[in-house]
């Protein structure tokens, strides 16, 4: 029990210095190429595709991880299939992504995150884990948000 406790909290402790790490990315005034940041226009919309672009790419970078059942950009919808936790083989994971804004924003997604155990041989239905959605949907609007940052046009 203990040794699993060490191992959740490494994990946990993992995750939240990877998510500082990635969101102090968008802090620095010079890029890569030691061009200044200021002279940068951000596209705040993308959507030729029917959905703010850059949601729609973080969406699937984010969830690559995990099998794709559908995936329709003229709709903004996203649904994944049944990915087993490799710590637990009686415990499956599922995510439903909706992008129903236009713009870069956290509330243009609609997530859904469905989980299962294994019990008397039947998949039986359980509470996601209590972060689960919000760590998703941070994740992907910082990727998208990363993704619009590198994307943009220089001005003059």
């Amino acid at each position: 029990m203990i040794i699993k406790y060490k191992n959740l909290v490494k994990v946990v402790l993992t995750t939240l210095v990877a998510l500082i790490l990635i969101s102090l990315t968008g802090c620095s005034k010079r890029s890569e190429l030691g061009e200044p940041r200021d002279n940068i226009l951000a596209a705040e919309e993308l959507y030729t595709i029917g959905v703010n672009a850059y949601l729609w790419r973080a969406t699937l970078d984010t969830l690559s991880f995990m099998p794709l059942l559908s995936a329709d950009h003229e709709g903004g919808t996203i649904i994944t299939d049944w990915i087993v936790n490799p710590a637990n083989p009686d415990e499956r994971t599922k995510v439903d992504v909706f992008i129903v804004g236009k713009k870069l924003r956290a509330d243009a997604l609609n997530i859904s995150v469905h989980r299962e155990i294994f019990r008397d041989g039947n998949w039986v239905s359980i509470q996601p884990r209590p972060d689960a959605l919000i760590q998703i949907n941070t994740a992907i609007v910082l990727q998208a948000r990363l993704l619009r940052r590198d994307n943009a046009p220089l001005t003059s």
